[in-house]
């Protein structure tokens, strides 16, 4: 047989990488402002803010990314109301059908939030620094990068663009869904739901030390079943779980201003200032007070990208 072959054509290809940032931020970090020539995004992880899309003023909540097409100018401004957490990222992409995203605001899905965490943990490893400089120009490859790891960077960034446009453009054909039997859906569908009742419900506690048999008990769930759902989910146990997500917390406190450590440690339920200096150096490396500095230093401009 004769096989003739098809070649793959590329819709959306980005070929150059200027930044990839995720920033935590002050409740009063504002941004004056650029523009270049080239695309660039920002993303709510946590918060909000106000940014300036041309010759406008919009309010980005959580969960929404906004597209800022070459050569416009844009801000960002804290709204004082929260610390926000935001995902931002400039390429280069010359596509004809990259107009689509111009002056576009979208709200993610739960798949586009995911591939953007699967770029931000590459590029954490595929290049040197610090991925929350604000003030970084240029990204330089480590000294050891793991094998095609900027190829995924690529891969994850053109499929976050292609399912966006999909998902707003035309339906999606679920056809990946249909291939599976009905059990199959319904179990992940409800496996997902209960990770996020439980998610919710330690959120509701974050200033508890609650235990795996509380969190048993309070959501009828076994201790068995309820470790491997969060290895499976999130990879992690459920009380590193939770104990991260207390961190994050007090991270967003810090950044507030509004609280003290001590008074932060009491607000999250930990049992001393000592233990809870403790959790947070263990799981960002810093203490409260350098994590403050260095914060506080990146919002003044003073920022040391080899900290």
């Amino acid at each position: 047989m004769n096989y003739k072959s098809v070649y793959l054509e590329d819709d959306i290809s980005v070929r150059e990488i200027f930044t990839i940032h995720y920033f935590e931020y002050m409740s009063d970090f504002s941004f004056p402002g650029e523009s270049h020539d080239f695309w660039e995004f920002i993303c709510v992880d946590k918060g909000d803010v106000k940014i300036r899309m041309g010759d406008s003023d919009v309010i980005l909540k959580k969960g929404e990314v906004a597209f800022h097409k070459p050569n416009e100018f844009h801000t960002v401004d804290a709204t004082g109301t929260s610390a926000p957490n935001l995902v931002v990222i400039s390429f280069r992409c010359t596509s004809a059908v990259m107009t689509f995203f111009e002056d576009k605001i979208f709200k993610i899905d739960d798949l586009e939030r995911n591939l953007l965490a699967d770029i931000i943990a590459e590029a954490r490893t595929a290049f040197s620094g610090r991925l929350d400089n604000p003030y970084q120009t240029e990204m330089i490859r480590a000294d050891s990068v793991p094998f095609g790891s900027e190829q995924l960077i690529k891969i994850h960034l053109e499929y976050f663009l292609i399912h966006l446009m999909r998902r707003y453009k035309q339906p999606l054909i679920s056809s990946n869904t249909s291939a599976l039997s009905p059990l199959k859906v319904t179990k992940a569908k409800s496996d997902t739901e209960v990770l996020n009742r439980i998610i919710q419900y330690m959120e509701i506690h974050l200033n508890s030390r609650i235990t795996i048999e509380q969190i048993c008990k309070d959501n009828m769930i076994g201790r068995s079943q309820l470790q491997k759902l969060f290895q499976q989910k999130t990879g992690l146990g459920i009380i590193e779980y939770f104990s991260k997500m207390k961190i994050e917390t007090a991270k967003e406190m810090i950044r507030t201003g509004h609280m003290n450590f001590t008074q932060i440690s009491e607000q999250l339920g930990y049992t001393s200032i000592h233990y809870f200096s403790r959790q947070f150096k263990k799981i960002t490396d810093m203490t409260p007070s350098e994590y403050a500095s260095s914060i506080k230093a990146m919002a003044e401009g003073f920022f040391d990208s080899h900290n």
